[in-house]
């Protein structure tokens, strides 16, 4: 994507201000090529090391990367906010929504009765602040049930999954750090990892989670951090299994200094057992988001980890935000405890588990290596992302482009199966089917 926009600057600040400028207005789209550094430094009359450290400074705040041969470009999701069409495009009226990865919102509990539980108990003040104990003994219960060594741990709360992961990151690691990250994984993760000017060594991921080869071969390399994603892995629905559970305790062993961050985001809607790498070594959090279950809007995660690291999180905690709403805890305590919200989030769990296998099953009867074990997601292989995706949605389905997801990986699609209904599985696999194949109309293109 050729570059219209003029750069301008006469230091690598300006140069970078200008850069950011233009990706705030729309004019430096996801995607777009800045020029070469040497061209650059002659256009604006500046030495080529000046560019150089004006773009390494992009670099380091997650606003460009650097795509080998295809020089620099704005990231897929730039960590500045632009235009809002551009931060998510909208889906054309007609075309069914199975990109955005949210939770059915007509499997969602409603808040009225919790809302009113709430009201009348009051609100807090700067002297409660703090982590609710109700909450706080729900938590430690639900990690004791899953097999969570909670030994010399402490239990916490922050304002999302995204929220506790970058606190535990910020709390141990500095920017040019390297950090293994599971391939394809968690687009959000990757654009938190760019924004904090970390290294995101990718480490494959399989049916059974990240592999503990991958693994080995990061360590080697120097990182000094591992994410995880437990279950419903985010985009290929992996989930870390018994033994790949023993396998990469048995290489982080060989690492005790390895700060290792979980992501259990399905929550009560997993399917598949919990197997945690909780206490592998000395520094570790295993971070339990409510917004699968309950709702994408409640912006709160519990957090287990070692004494040390929850105590650098909350003590950072504590100079800025202070503590997450003691409303909103209450408010999830309410809905933890509902007997008619736990009924309804087993059927949603029941009812992601039966769409998901209706369309892995119907896209591997049509020969397509999708996968899909746990969560709402489902991750199919393609040669072509782009055309795929534009066929799909002029046939009427918006789906994700895998490269949101992935640094190594080839490229894939991630389809969410939380708007689509059993009826209209079949049509569905048809069109992805077709896209795939790079057929549009029933023709070949």
């Amino acid at each position: 994507m050729p570059v219209r926009y003029q750069l301008s600057g006469g230091t690598a600040s300006e140069i970078s201000a200008s850069v950011e400028s233009g990706v705030r207005s729309g004019a430096l789209p996801a995607g777009a090529a800045l020029p070469p550094v040497r061209a650059l430094a002659a256009q604006l009359g500046v030495s080529p090391a000046t560019v150089a450290a004006a773009y390494a400074a992009l670099r380091r705040r997650g606003i460009v990367e650097t795509a080998g041969r295809n020089g620099t470009r704005i990231r897929p999701r730039p960590a500045l906010a632009g235009p809002r069409a551009a931060r998510r495009p909208p889906v054309p009226p007609g075309v069914l929504d199975l990109s955005s990865g949210e939770p059915d919102a007509r499997l969602r509990p409603r808040l009225d009765a919790a809302l009113a539980r709430v009201a009348a108990a009051g609100a807090g003040g700067y002297a409660t602040g703090s982590t609710d104990p109700e909450l706080e003994e729900l938590a430690r219960h639900g990690f004791a049930a899953d097999g969570i060594d909670l030994a010399g741990a402490a239990i916490g709360v922050t304002g999302g999954a995204l929220d506790g992961i970058e606190r535990v990151l910020g709390a141990h690691l500095r920017p040019g750090d390297r950090i293994a990250v599971e391939d394809p994984g968690w687009a959000n993760l990757l654009d938190l990892v760019a924004a904090l000017g970390l290294h995101a060594h990718p480490v494959p991921v399989d049916g059974d989670g990240p592999t503990a080869a991958g693994l080995r071969t990061a360590l080697a390399a120097g990182a000094r951090a591992l994410v995880v994603t437990s279950r419903a892995h985010n985009p290929t629905g992996a989930t870390v299994t018994a033994a790949r559970a023993a396998e990469l305790r048995a290489v982080l062993a060989g690492h005790p200094d390895t700060l290792v961050v979980e992501d259990d985001h399905a929550a009560q809607l997993a399917t598949e057992p919990l197997h945690a790498l909780a206490g592998a070594t000395r520094s570790w959090a295993f971070v339990r988001s409510v917004s699968k279950p309950y709702g994408p809007d409640l912006r709160l995660a519990l957090v287990a980890a070692d004494e040390a690291t929850l105590a650098r999180v909350q003590g950072r905690q504590a100079m800025g935000t202070g503590w997450v709403s003691t409303i909103l805890q209450r408010l999830v305590v309410a809905l933890m405890t509902d007997p008619d919200v736990a009924a309804l989030v087993d059927h949603a769990r029941d009812s992601y588990r039966q769409r998901r296998v209706a369309l892995v099953d119907a896209l591997v009867t049509r020969g397509l290596a999708a996968v899909g074990r746990t969560g709402i997601n489902v991750w199919v292989p393609v040669a072509d992302e782009t055309a795929a995706v534009a066929r799909l949605r002029d046939d009427g389905y918006a789906v994700a482009p895998g490269s949101l997801y992935r640094l190594a990986t080839p490229p894939g699609l991630r389809i969410t199966v939380s708007n689509l209904d059993l009826d209209g599985t079949g049509g569905c696999a048809d069109a992805i089917a077709r896209a795939a194949a790079g057929v549009v109309s029933g023709h070949a293109a």
